[in-house]
């Protein structure tokens, strides 16, 4: 559901969506093309020895990256109104590690605004219940401890985020509860196939596709959530505005507008920055000021290896059990 701050403001998000850009999707178009049309290209070049694998390495980690920003905004219902056609064209998995269906399901509950950042309703929540923070081992803690910082989060929050789904998954089998398991039958046969053809025809490894390339996209892509959402007593004002710079917000797709989207999740990713700067003052008002001016170099600088906050939420809220999964930190996606 949309926000608007005033009638004015739906008048000029309309104008936005009426633009060719928003009609046509051209943009997202392209943005497909460029990300598979970049990946098969770089395949053909190792398989013609046109390209060495250490030459082809950087291009497949961003754009892995660039496929899971682009996921993202396929499952906001683009480039076609058609949810089966937006989810074909996400499917294939590039970055391996997260079923598109998986990662389509728990980002799409992430978006209930009143229960961002409260562990076991947020399945995209950075923090934990005090309760649970107790009884874990200490070296659980150091590695929570450590996703919290930029370095740390580049470090182990790939690691973290697969053997929680993979935990999860396999939890959910072992008590017989199989909703899953087509999807995730399927994600491995797809996985397989891509392996497969990598490593016979272009001559890459799967290891090497799974070590050298997959987790580098994974640790990119954990930097745009390190600092994406606060523990604070409004709602709006836990959703960041990151003033990130043009390489970044391409390749997250102007997602550093975090609030912005939020509030217009139907608005395209190339209608996000004009839609800010129209209500520049206001959104920053909205947010409590939690604007990050310097973009994520500025995090770089401030959290490289100082904690942004605390781990455990300080809400009382936070630290009731909802449901039989008290903390969905078990299923997270960190893309």
């Amino acid at each position: 559901m949309a926000e608007y701050f005033d009638t004015d403001h739906a008048r000029d998000v309309a104008a936005l969506q009426a633009g060719l850009a928003a009609r046509t999707e051209w943009p997202t178009w392209l943005l497909i093309a460029a990300v598979y049309g970049g990946w098969v290209c770089t395949v053909w070049l190792l398989h013609r020895h046109l390209l060495s694998l250490a030459g082809a390495t950087p291009l497949f980690v961003l754009l892995c990256t660039w496929h899971m920003s682009m996921q993202h905004e396929l499952l906001h219902g683009h480039p076609t109104r058609l949810a089966w056609l937006n989810r074909l064209l996400g499917y294939p998995p590039l970055a391996i590690w997260f079923p598109y269906t998986l990662y389509r399901d728990t980002h799409l509950e992430h978006h209930r605004d009143e229960a961002l950042t409260l562990p076991g309703l947020d399945p995209e929540s950075n923090y934990v219940p005090a309760e649970r923070w107790q009884q874990w081992p200490a070296w659980r803690r150091a590695l929570w401890q450590a996703r919290k910082r930029f370095v740390g989060r580049m470090l182990v929050g790939p690691p973290m985020s697969a053997a929680a789904v993979t935990a999860t998954a396999w939890r959910a089998l072992r008590e017989g509860d199989r909703r899953y398991a087509p999807m995730w039958i399927a994600h491995g046969i797809s996985v397989a196939a891509l392996l497969f053809v990598l490593d016979v025809w272009a001559g890459v490894p799967w290891w090497y596709y799974l070590l050298a390339i997959t987790w580098p996209a994974l640790s990119i892509a954990t930097i745009r959530s390190l600092y994406e959402h606060r523990a604070a007593p409004e709602p709006k004002a836990r959703i960041v505005i990151n003033e990130a710079g043009f390489v970044m917000r391409l390749l997250f797709l102007n997602n550093n507008y975090h609030l912005v989207h939020h509030d217009l999740p139907a608005l395209p990713w190339y209608c996000l920055p004009r839609a800010w700067r129209l209500r520049r003052e206001a959104y920053a008002h909205k947010c409590g000021h939690f604007v990050i001016r310097g973009g994520y170099g500025e995090l770089l600088r401030r959290f490289a290896w100082r904690a942004t906050d605390a781990v455990v939420h300080p809400f009382d809220a936070a630290n009731e059990v909802h449901g039989a999964q008290a903390v969905q930190d078990e299923n997270r996606i960190a893309a």
